[in-house]
């Protein structure tokens, strides 16, 4: 390896034709600036490694700095100074991600499940307007006037059972058995959320 070369901080060749170039950035830390020079060095060079001063809490020992660094394809390595040493903490290779079924699944239902696009990208000052919160919106609306049982409310969520005894929010109280009713917080959120309320199956 050579140190300051066209830029890189070190650089290295494996014999061959053409030659392997292993390029390593240096840092003290893992930064968003030394990520942006891994992409740069990735258009020149075959194998890319990050190295970053080792730490007991610093960012060299959070899994998702490593799991970042396989995603993109490049190697970490922790250095530890005072006894000049060098731990690999993974591996320039291709990443091959192992897909989240569960996650997946979670994904389309909800998307799927969800009426229309109710809440924009990256809100967070209100409340997210969840395809469960829909149905439970449209349960409590149709028991504006009167209880119901959740046999009365399936046309507008086949989960109604669920919704009324789980009661997530709040909004219903079980008024006899098998038959339920809006609480005060629910009739509360009624008045304010009529624009939220979708009652369509």
């Amino acid at each position: 390896m050579k140190g300051e070369i066209c830029g890189c901080d070190a650089v290295g060749l494996r014999v061959g034709e053409p030659p392997l170039i292993v390029v390593a950035e240096l840092k003290l830390s893992f930064t968003l600036e030394l990520v942006l020079q891994a992409v740069d060095r990735m258009r020149g060079a075959d194998i890319v490694y990050l190295a970053v001063a080792a730490s007991r809490r610093g960012r060299d020992q959070d899994q998702r700095v490593t799991r970042l660094c396989r995603l993109l394809g490049v190697g970490l390595l922790a250095v530890d100074l005072r006894l000049d040493l060098v731990a690999v903490l993974c591996e320039p290779v291709p990443y091959r991600p192992r897909p989240n079924l569960p996650l997946r699944r979670r994904l389309v239902k909800e998307h799927t499940m969800r009426q229309g696009d109710p809440t924009a990208g990256g809100s967070s000052r209100q409340p997210i307007m969840t395809a469960y919160r829909q149905r439970a919106l449209a349960c409590a609306a149709a028991m504006r006037d009167t209880g119901a049982r959740p046999r009365d409310l399936r046309h507008l969520a086949e989960d109604a059972g669920t919704i009324l005894s789980r009661n997530v929010y709040g909004w219903f109280e079980r008024e006899r058995p098998g038959h339920y009713r809006l609480s005060d917080q629910g009739r509360a959120m009624i008045a304010v959320a009529a624009g939220e309320i979708t009652t369509s199956a």
